[in-house]
């Protein structure tokens, strides 16, 4: 069954830091790119950062780059995302999948951002 799990979310004061985790499972993981993608409430689905199969190449949304770094586990099959200097506008939830074939979407994870 192919599963992916998002974890490590939580409420954190602006300027604080998070490291989201990605548990994939039921696929292949090496093989594949993977994107972190957001929803805030009440908006849309937002891409936040890709990944490709080695970690070697990385992108990211202009709103989160020099703050978010995202890498990779491919021995874990586990892909994470450390976020730094967050801001209010970061809260949503957080999403993982891969590309350009993505899975069905897990549960997510909850960031919030707020003093």
């Amino acid at each position: 069954e192919v599963q992916l799990v998002e974890s490590g979310g939580g409420l954190v004061q602006p300027g604080g830091s998070l490291r989201l985790s990605c548990a994939a499972s039921g696929f292949t993981f090496s093989n594949d790119f993977m994107v972190w993608v957001r929803q805030a409430p009440g908006k849309g689905l937002e891409w936040v950062s890709s990944i490709n199969t080695s970690g070697g190449m990385t992108n990211y949304a202009g709103s989160v780059k020099g703050r978010f770094t995202v890498s990779r586990d491919n021995s874990k099959n586990m892909m994470y995302l450390q976020m730094n200097s967050l801001k209010p506008e970061d809260t949503a939830v957080y999403y993982c999948n891969k590309v350009p074939y993505p899975v069905g979407w897990g549960q997510g994870t909850q960031v919030t951002v707020s003093s």
